[in-house]
């Protein structure tokens, strides 16, 4: 399941005094909650649910970034 593999981001809203959850393979789509882990979770499900609809409609779903060939940034350790 691609969900669990995708990049996700969670912050808080001061607009909307909720925390947000991004998910960097799909920009256009945020979850709002009160708690991180319910954004979080919320964000998940509806990731789970955008794949299979594009799968239904004979559409790929975007690769996670992590087998993308990437490399997390920052300083390199021994």
């Amino acid at each position: 399941m691609y969900e669990n593999h995708y990049t996700y981001r969670l912050t808080w809203s001061s607009e909307d005094h909720e925390y947000v959850a991004l998910c960097a393979e799909f920009p256009s789509l945020s979850w709002l909650e009160p708690t991180p882990q319910e954004a979080l979770a919320g964000m998940q499900e509806l990731i789970r649910d955008v794949v299979a609809d594009m799968r239904a409609h004979g559409e790929s779903p975007p690769e996670p970034l992590a087998s993308c060939g990437s490399t997390p940034s920052g300083p390199n350790r021994p």
